[in-house]
């Protein structure tokens, strides 16, 4: 089953003034067990939604590189360094490695990660709905609404919960 990734995306926009001040309720007053319920959370949206059926981020966000990732790898292809970089990546505005184009050149035509088990932090942590102290990241949150379903259901059931 294929997520429609546009049907989420015009939610989202609808919703974002409402999920705005509802992320900022929890800045203000976030409730003694917050950690507990977003784990709790976290864990019912990624049994109803499948990220291999989306991979939208993997066609529109790229991830921020760090020089761990990078080296872990250009280890994994056996390449060197630079020319992982020169082949991959390029500086962006904010000085930040990223792809050089999009979507990512690792994602399969089975929306599945050929480099799965070596992927960046940024991947891995993506969309970050699993974090403490959510309340932190609620620009981060409300942006990755608009590109993840996952992240969206997140706030809509974090809503319903709190």
């Amino acid at each position: 089953m294929t997520i429609d990734i546009e049907k989420y995306h015009d939610l989202a926009q609808q919703k974002q003034g409402e999920h705005r001040k509802f992320l900022v309720s929890l800045k203000k007053k976030a409730p003694k067990n917050l950690d507990q319920i977003v784990q709790q959370v976290h864990g019912e949206v990624f049994r109803e939604i499948d990220c291999t059926q989306c991979s939208n981020c993997c066609r529109s966000l790229g991830p921020l590189f760090t020089e761990a990732d990078i080296t872990r790898i250009a280890k994994h292809f056996r390449m060197k360094l630079p020319v992982f970089e020169e082949l991959y990546l390029r500086v962006d505005e904010d000085g930040d490695k990223v792809f050089q184009s999009m979507p990512c050149p690792f994602l399969g035509d089975d929306n599945l990660c050929s480099i799965y088990d070596v992927r960046p932090k940024a991947c891995r942590e993506f969309p970050h709905t699993d974090r403490k102290k959510i309340y932190q990241i609620n620009h981060l949150t409300i942006k990755n609404t608009l590109t993840c379903p996952a992240a969206y259901l997140f706030v809509e059931k974090l809503k319903e919960r709190i």
